[in-house]
């Protein structure tokens, strides 16, 4: 398809919802589902509500999840990314995004109330696409929904799969529809995927930059860009190498993720892209070679699938598990932790940290219990942790007050909560995620920057007994005199609130 037809714009306008564009992003979760629904994007929800279950308190507190899928595009070599959403979104996601990092610009799309009402958005949105499509600068362009337009059904799925042989990949990534920003990634990765197995059944493809000349496993889940390389030599006894990691750094990749052996679930939400892998005839193992314990396990795992012989998995078992045990043995950690997160590998890092020699009475992780989770939440059970999937806040913060911590591994939030109450504490993705994890490499990595946090809390100690007596709360600051409390002046107000409650009340009736 070269993109030249374009549909009408009353093809386009009985998709589009009314309520969602007059309302705007403030009008809450249900009214922006209700509006999408209406607006022809139920299928896409009901897809979103099976892939990503939410927890019993509807979603957890985390940051916007089109964050997710905006970095795995910008990650990517020839990639364009544009954005579809309001402005204040957007300026929030582009800011975050270079904070970590991203060194590209990002498309926006602007609407206003008209446009978005009328279809004029979408075909705004069409217009950027075409003029973007440069076969010598990208090889796709990802065009991102965000709340209000997939609210108001804008119809991405009607533009056009490829121009000038640019493949464009249309996405709706609503903070209503998906929980987190984690598993917005698999969003963007399992569409690529469909798109490029569809490819790849169609004929020939590109090959990828360097080609392994054993089979391979399919790594599924970011992470250190040493733990590859690592996982790769765990690998070589059973005749195996490491596969790209998905989501990809390029297109040609997926092709050579496709072409996989085994497909490990590093990190076990990927649900799409799992489908994916599973259309194309591939078989997943969850968990990862984290730990002797977890490392033992998955060599046994990715062996049953690939049927390696007994004295290939000795030998894998041999060359890596002295090591690992080695390298746990020097690097020690003793002390009380809790952890929790949102970017998927909470319980890998609960596994490595009571190898190490840690107490974790708990973990907590903002990502849903899949099957690929099972061994990990199996092991840790059996070591008597409470294990929490779609954990809230609260949830993270009454761990803290029951089991009561030497540490706290957590969100930002958590971070600040625990650090209010003295207790040393580490933001999980900043300084635990961006480390090696997993075999040899990972077993020692944890040990330094986690001994160093515990051996803080006479530093926190000393801070609170310095402070102890400074105000807080609505004392805290800098005042001239000491704050007094004025009971008289709540009570007072508190008496006019509840008669104007009345009131209303009596004029609802």
């Amino acid at each position: 398809m070269d993109g030249s037809a374009s549909p009408s714009r009353d093809t386009a306008t009985p998709l589009l919802g009314s309520e969602a564009g007059t309302a705007g992003c403030h009008a809450g979760a249900e009214v922006l589902r209700d509006a999408a629904a209406q607006a022809g994007k139920s299928e896409t929800l009901e897809r979103y509500a099976a892939d990503y279950p939410k927890g019993p308190h509807d979603q957890p507190q985390s940051m916007c999840p089109a964050f997710g899928s905006l970095r795995v595009g910008l990650r990517m070599r020839r990639t364009a990314t544009v954005l579809s959403g309001s402005a204040c979104c957007v300026y929030g996601l582009t800011f975050t995004s270079h904070f970590y990092g991203a060194r590209r610009t990002v498309g926006y799309v602007p609407f206003n109330s008209e446009t978005l009402v009328t279809g004029k958005l979408f075909e705004d949105i069409r217009e950027a696409v075409h003029q973007l499509a440069d076969p010598a600068l990208y090889d796709a362009i990802v065009v991102t929904n965000l709340c209000v337009p997939t609210a108001s059904g804008v119809p991405l799925q009607l533009l056009p799969k490829e121009i000038k042989g640019v493949r464009i990949i249309g996405i709706d990534v609503p903070g209503f529809g998906i929980p987190t920003h984690a598993e917005a990634k698999d969003v963007l990765a399992g569409a690529m995927l469909r798109y490029a197995r569809t490819e790849a059944e169609n004929g020939p493809v590109a090959a990828p930059r360097s080609r392994a000349d054993k089979p391979t496993v399919a790594l599924l889940g970011e992470m250190f860009p040493a733990d590859p390389v690592g996982i790769g030599m765990m690998l070589e006894p059973l005749g195996l190498a490491a596969g790209p990691v998905v989501p990809t750094r390029e297109w040609r990749e997926l092709y050579a993720a496709l072409d996989c052996a085994v497909v490990a679930a590093i990190h076990p939400f990927y649900t799409a892209s799992v489908r994916e892998f599973e259309t194309a005839g591939r078989r997943i193992v969850g968990s990862a070679p984290i730990g002797r314990h977890g490392a033992a396990a998955w060599l046994e795992a990715v062996a049953e699938v690939t049927g390696a012989p007994r004295r290939k998995i000795d030998a894998a078992k041999n060359a890596v598990l002295s090591g690992i045990s080695a390298a746990l043995a020097k690097a020690p950690i003793q002390g009380r932790i809790t952890v929790s997160g949102y970017e998927g590998s909470e319980l890998l890092v609960a596994r490595l940290l009571i190898e190490s020699g840690a107490d974790v009475p708990y973990v907590g992780t903002a990502c849903p219990r899949t099957v690929w989770s099972d061994p990990d939440r199996d092991w840790l059970e059996a070591q008597g942790v409470e294990v929490r999937y779609r954990a809230s806040l609260e949830q993270d913060l009454a761990a803290v007050d029951t089991y009561g911590p030497d540490l706290v591994i957590g969100t930002t939030p958590v971070v600040q909560a625990a650090k209010q109450r003295a207790i040393p504490a580490l933001y999980f993705t900043n300084l635990i995620s961006a480390r090696p994890l997993m075999g040899p490499a990972g077993a020692g990595s944890l040990a330094q920057v986690i001994n160093a946090a515990l051996a803080n809390k006479v530093r926190f100690d000393r801070m609170s007994a310095f402070f102890e007596g400074v105000g807080s709360g609505e004392t805290a600051g800098v005042w001239e005199d000491v704050p007094r409390a004025r009971p008289e002046f709540k009570a007072r107000y508190a008496k006019i609130r509840a008669a104007l409650h009345k009131q209303e009340e009596a004029v609802g009736t």
